[in-house]
C-alpha cells in the first residue's frame, strides 16, 4: 500500500506526522495523544479544546504524550491527527435530550454508535473513519485504546468565545474529575 508523501498533509496534521516520526525512531513505540475537539469561538462547543488547554499545563512533561489541545476536523480527516498512536484520547462536547451542562460521560470506540455529525453522504462518523482507516492499513489505535470523554453542553451554535454560565459554573468540578481519569489512563500521578 503507497503511503502519502508527507508534504500531503497540512498544519496540525503535518506537525503530528512529523513527531510520532521523531518519537518512533528513538523508542520505536508508539505513543499516546490527548485530542481537544471543538470549535473555541461556538461557545460550549470550545469545551473538549478548554480542558486539554489546562490539562496541557499539568501534563506537557509527561514523557509519551502528545498534546493537541484544538481539533475541528472529524470524519476521515480525523485519521491523519491520530494515525500512527496506540492510544487516544479525546475530550469532546455532546449535546443530549434533557441532559444536564457539566455531567460527563466517558466511553471507548468499541462502544460508539452513529454519532450525530453524519448528515449527509459526504460526512462519516467516528467509528466508520476508524474502520476504514484500518482497512486501508493505517496504523490506528484499537477501539479499546479509544477513550472518549464527551461533556454535556447546552449551545454549540452560537458565536462566542465565552462557554454559558451553567458550564462555566460546573466546569473547575468536571475539569479535576476528567483529569484524575485522563492522568490514571496515561499514568501520571501528581
Amino acid at each position: 500500500m503507497r503511503k502519502n508523501p508527507p508534504w500531503v498533509y497540512s498544519g496540525v496534521a503535518f506537525m503530528v506526522k512529523l513527531r510520532i516520526m521523531i518519537k518512533m525512531d528513538k523508542k520505536n513505540q508508539l505513543p499516546n495523544l490527548l485530542l481537544g475537539m471543538g470549535n473555541p469561538i461556538l461557545s460550549d462547543d470550545a469545551v473538549g479544546v478548554r480542558l486539554v488547554r489546562d490539562f496541557r499545563a499539568r501534563l506537557a512533561a509527561l514523557d509519551g504524550l502528545d498534546i493537541v489541545e484544538e481539533c475541528s476536523v472529524g470524519g476521515l480527516n480525523l485519521l491523519d491527527i491520530i494515525e500512527g498512536y496506540s492510544r487516544v484520547i479525546v475530550v469532546d462536547s455532546i449535546k443530549t435530550q434533557g441532559g444536564v451542562p457539566g455531567t460527563w460521560y466517558y466511553f471507548t470506540a468499541d462502544r460508539l454508535r452513529e454519532t450525530m455529525n453524519l448528515t449527509n453522504v459526504h460526512d462519516t462518523n467516528f467509528i466508520t473513519a476508524l474502520e476504514l482507516g484500518r482497512r486501508l492499513g493505517m496504523t490506528l489505535p484499537e477501539d479499546k485504546e479509544t477513550h472518549i470523554f464527551a461533556v454535556e453542553i447546552i449551545d454549540n451554535l452560537t458565536f462566542s468565545e465565552e462557554m454559558s454560565e451553567p458550564l462555566e459554573k460546573t466546569y473547575p468540578t468536571f475539569m479535576e474529575e476528567i483529569f484524575r481519569q485522563i492522568s490514571h489512563l496515561v499514568g501520571y500521578d501528581e
